[in-house]
């Protein structure tokens, strides 16, 4: 019962710590439309993702916020990840490819190493049936990547409709 105590505490400062960042986070570079959408597309995405892997037992979250309601990490799913997303997009704005991916490794590692402290010193997250921690890391990758790809076509598109007007 104590290490609950600890875990609930441990995600009470995350939450706290992250609203505090956000607003800042989206204010501090324009476009603020592009860092709402990067928000709300990896906000939307990680529900998803999330969802289908607490449904099929791939991960577990036997301690969270709200846990009557959902099993997902909605902290990470709808607020953390989704704040790092702005701060990677930001950081990568006018990158070219080789440099946007080692930005990437750069940011990633630390999260990906505090998850992973948290997977075996506390009861934030459970892997199972052969999750490991290369699946994480990946998967953090490849979703950031992705949602990258997704605000740079968005822009590109946006671009040519300014062109047309």
């Amino acid at each position: 019962m104590k290490g609950n105590k600890f875990d609930k505490l441990f995600l009470r400062v995350l939450f706290i710590l992250n609203l505090v960042f956000l607003i800042p986070i989206i204010l501090r570079k324009p476009p603020i439309k592009d860092w709402i959408v990067v928000y709300l597309f990896n906000a939307v995405t990680n529900g998803i993702i999330d969802k289908f892997l607490t449904s099929y037992n791939i991960v577990k979250y036997p301690v969270r916020f709200v846990p009557k309601i959902f099993n997902t990490h909605i902290l990470f799913d709808f607020l953390l990840y989704p704040t790092f997303t702005i701060l990677y997009n930001q950081a990568t704005m006018k990158d070219k490819p080789f440099a946007m991916f080692y930005k990437l490794l750069f940011l990633t590692i630390p999260a990906f190493l505090i998850e992973v402290w948290a997977m075996r010193k506390t009861h934030l997250i459970k892997w199972n049936k052969g999750w490991k921690w290369y699946h994480t890391f990946s998967s953090i990758i490849f979703k950031s990547l992705t949602t990258r790809l997704f605000i740079g076509i968005i822009r590109k598109v946006s671009k040519k409709q300014k062109i047309r007007e």
